[in-house]
């Protein structure tokens, strides 16, 4: 059962913003927007720009879904486990390596992997930050209400001339087999519990991560929750936005893990200056599709 899901939402510092000229209510739309909103903020006295987290994730998996991008053959590996990466097209290697040229001048900066880049915004170092819905708690915490905004991630028009959705991360909850029947029954009434609209929308607005029904959305909305907190409810509509395609409707990859692993020391090449952006994604994939042969063979 789904439970702590989230998917990327695009942040912002509103005072580093507003002490770089730039309306502190109003979010970039389209890239490259954020970088040259970036660029003014270190230029007004910023440590950085843009960071991201988790960037397997937020700037190459859900890049290609917010853009119906494939990220691998059939369908995501959802028609198989015979499949081949594709996530070295050119919109997202023009987007890395515009990263990379942007990482001269601080306006964008690398955090480190998963979420080492958290205490770069909540620090009130970087003025914009492409991160977890379940951040938000978080920065909240440490910002203060008010002292953020949050919107959807920005969309590249000369790929597609409208976002088509988000995809979800996070983890799952999972019943295994061999136990006695009545355990099942009491398993059933826990799992029901925590999906009620009540305890799903607590959760939501405690953490920032998606209730896991519509329900429970509807019901925090209906409390002025969203109203109070503006933005909170970007991750619902990011994730809602489009009927999923084939692109977008998320990914299942044998070896994930370490492939991940590979993009994220592909990447750290490009940020330090050791590779070009198709140099690395070139070989990304190679080194990938490695792993998913050995997967493949192992599960045939």
């Amino acid at each position: 059962m789904p439970f702590n899901s989230s998917t990327p939402v695009l942040y912002w510092n509103k005072e580093l913003v507003q002490k770089a000229g730039l309306d502190p209510n109003t979010a970039p739309k389209t890239w490259p927007e954020p970088g040259e909103m970036a660029r003014k903020a270190v230029a007004a006295g910023a440590k950085c720009g843009f960071v991201p987290q988790w960037q397997t994730w937020t700037l190459i998996e859900n890049y290609g879904a917010w853009h119906n991008l494939p990220y691998a053959t059939k369908a995501n590996g959802f028609g198989g486990i015979d499949i081949e990466l594709k996530f070295n097209d050119a919109p997202r290697v023009k987007l890395i390596q515009t990263f990379s040229d942007w990482s001269k001048d601080k306006t964008f900066v690398y955090g480190g992997r998963t979420d080492k880049s958290n205490g770069m915004f909540t620090g009130g170092d970087c003025a914009y930050f492409i991160a977890s819905s379940a951040t938000a708690s978080t920065i909240d915490k440490a910002l203060g209400s008010g002292k953020f905004g949050m919107a959807m991630m920005p969309y590249s028009p000369d790929v597609a001339p409208k976002p088509q959705n988000s995809i979800i991360g996070g983890a799952t909850l999972w019943v295994l087999q061999g136990r006695p029947k009545e355990e099942y029954k009491g398993v059933a009434k826990f799992l029901t519990f925590l999906s009620s609209p009540q305890v799903q929308a607590k959760w939501h607005q405690d953490t920032g991560y998606v209730p896991i029904t519509l329900a429970a959305a509807k019901l925090t909305e209906e409390t002025g929750f969203y109203k109070k907190f503006p933005g909170r409810d970007i991750a619902v509509q990011e994730l809602t936005l489009n009927p999923p395609t084939e692109n977008s409707k998320g990914l299942r990859i044998g070896n994930f893990v370490q492939i991940r692993d590979v993009v994220d020391e592909e990447l750290e090449a490009v940020w330090s200056g050791k590779k070009d952006a198709k140099t690395a994604l070139d070989d990304a994939v190679k080194r990938g599709n490695d792993l998913l042969r050995k997967f493949e063979s192992a599960n045939q």
